[in-house]
């Protein structure tokens, strides 16, 4: 059942399999011998890719909500002391990843010795469904109102740079000196920012002759001082704690930057993602590296986003 729900969820043999970590003729071969095993045809085969038939929509639905609640039956039997088994596939952003979540992913692991992780790591936004994926940790607002998910923890923007960069340039005193100065920017974000203080906004257009698609380029172009960049303090969590990178115009401030645990619609989260993404929030709220109180985790409730 599990081979069929993924050649249906990711639209081919061949997604499946990569999701599954086998070989596509195992996959295919599965799906055969259950479409002998029911006498009847599953999924309709054609140019254009794989669809169920309406047997195979029927069977389908039966077996994911099967297949949900025989995990939730298993995280009962074997007790919270016990652990996980299985495999569970993560994405994250690259940067956050290897900075927030992969340096405790070996404790999570000896929690659970008979679990495996996939760690799926993308700037982009990917489609959960598609890639096989469990839970995806994803920053800021979320575009689809229909997602289901889990706000985790919120962080406080800062505008940054180097020590080396404003003994170069100067700091600015005001966002409208931003203009003045090169600024660092990423692709996926908004190029206007506002600012507050004291019931004040000021909107500035951020303009600059550098802009990444991911954010190790921010990360490697600041610390190269190439220049300004406005950036979630998580993406230069070790760098302002050393005082490599400092935080400038902290009269004013920015909106926060969410974390969330997005979860694939249409389905139950499972219960090996619903665990992961508690223990990701609970490390964020003990690992707490801004010393700020713009840091926090809320209460870990079930949100649409």
């Amino acid at each position: 059942m599990t081979t069929f729900v993924q050649v249906v969820e990711a639209g081919s043999f061949s997604g499946a399999a990569r999701v599954l970590g086998v070989g596509q003729p195992a996959v295919s071969k599965t799906v055969a011998h259950l479409e002998r095993h029911l006498n009847v045809a599953l999924l309709q085969r054609s140019t254009h890719g794989l669809t169920p038939t309406e047997a195979g929509l029927r069977f389908y639905e039966r077996a994911r909500l099967a297949l949900q609640e025989a995990d939730e039956a298993e995280l009962a039997a074997r007790g919270a002391g016990t652990g996980l088994s299985g495999r569970l596939r993560i994405s994250a952003a690259p940067t956050f990843a290897r900075l927030h979540v992969i340096p405790h992913l070996p404790r999570f692991l000896d929690a659970h010795p008979s679990l495996e992780v996939d760690v799926v790591l993308d700037d982009r936004v990917i489609d959960l469904i598609s890639e096989g994926i469990d839970v995806s940790l994803r920053m800021g607002n979320l575009a689809d109102s229909g997602l289901v998910a889990r706000k985790l923890a919120s962080s406080r923007r800062s505008v940054l740079a180097t020590a080396d960069y404003l003994a170069r340039a100067g700091a600015p005193r005001t966002p409208a000196e931003l203009a003045d100065h090169e600024m660092v920017l990423y692709s996926q974000a908004d190029d206007v920012w506002r600012f507050h203080r004291d019931g004040a906004e000021i909107s500035v257009l951020i303009r600059g002759r550098t802009r990444f698609s991911a954010a190790e380029g921010i990360r490697a172009a600041v610390l190269a001082h190439m220049g300004l960049t406005i950036a979630s303090d998580w993406m230069f969590a070790p760098e302002l704690a050393d005082g490599r990178v400092l935080r400038l115009l902290e009269g004013w401030s920015l909106p926060d930057i969410d974390l969330w645990a997005v979860f694939p619609t249409g389905r139950l989260a499972s219960a090996k993602a619903r665990v992961f993404a508690e223990f990701v929030e609970r490390k964020m709220h003990e690992e707490n590296p801004f010393e700020s109180p713009r840091f926090r985790s809320p209460p870990g409730t079930m949100e649409n986003g």
